[in-house]
């Protein structure tokens, strides 16, 4: 039970890490055309470090779990 919720948790960590990456990539982009995207209250830079954040939390489940099945 314990091992699903963590996949679960692992999996959305990464799609949402992955979909603010593409939305601060995007507003980097169009930043240099002078437009941005006025529903997004942070800067391109804020949304790279959320997503980093995300990220880190995934690797340290994903590298728990790998100590937990050599020590069997």
């Amino acid at each position: 039970m314990v091992a699903k919720l963590t996949s679960l948790f692992q999996r959305l960590f990464f799609v949402v890490a992955a979909i603010l990456v593409i939305l601060a990539a995007l507003d980097w982009f169009i930043g240099f055309f002078g437009w941005t995207f006025e529903w997004l209250p942070y800067q391109p830079g804020r949304l790279f470090e959320f997503a980093a954040i995300l990220i880190i939390f995934v690797i340290a489940t994903l590298l728990r779990q790998i100590r937990d099945s050599l020590r069997k």
